[in-house]
């Protein structure tokens, strides 16, 4: 009697075994399927220009119109996978680096007006004020990506920000191996080296 008892257990025990393995399995396979997706579309992701975009969808400054996004030389990109665009990144091109949106609206201005007087290239520095995205893993590639098409340009040579004085801005800048090359009252700096 004591035996069959002690079969019942293990027999138990065994069953247990063989479901929580079961399980790990099946969890393997859905994290791998995951993790597949995920780098699918990374890969398949391009650099985009853009006309306009959502201006509502900017968790960083809503208040700027496409108008104010597109002009005197001002651009935004996107990066798009499958015709949808999964994250977006502002610019502006000046001289110096702005610690305002209204020194960056400046500087940018006469960027602009002193490449019509030369080569028509605006400013020497990419000065990103708004970056979000809708997907996973698309502001650090956005950031990769527009980090490359500055380092092939012929008349860029350097990538800063003009962020917001938020934590979630300082880790994803730091996170993306950007360094903080000023604080100022309202915003921060952020300069991408590598």
């Amino acid at each position: 009697m004591n035996q069959l008892i002690n079969i019942v257990p293990k027999m138990e025990k065994n069953k247990i075994k063989t479901r929580f393995k079961a399980r790990i399995r099946k969890n393997r396979q859905i994290i791998n399927k995951q993790l597949n997706d995920f780098f699918e579309w990374v890969k398949g992701a391009e650099l985009v220009s853009l006309k306009e975009c959502n201006t509502i969808e900017d968790p960083v400054r809503p208040e700027l119109d496409n108008e104010f996004r597109t002009s005197y030389g001002r651009k935004i990109y996107g990066v798009k996978y499958k015709n949808e665009i999964h994250a977006i990144m502002c610019f502006a091109f000046t001289n110096k680096v702005p610690k305002t949106v209204k020194e960056l609206d400046n500087l940018s201005k006469d960027a602009f007006l002193q490449s019509a007087l030369r080569d028509q290239k605006v400013g020497q520095i990419a000065i990103a004020y708004t970056v979000w995205s809708k997907k996973k893993g698309g502001g650090k590639l956005i950031v990769k990506e527009v980090f490359k098409m500055i380092k092939k340009s012929n008349h860029l040579n350097r990538l800063v920000t003009l962020s917001p004085l938020t934590e979630m801005a300082t880790k994803f800048h730091l996170r993306n191996k950007a360094k903080l090359i000023s604080v100022n009252e309202t915003t921060q700096n952020f300069e991408y080296t590598k």
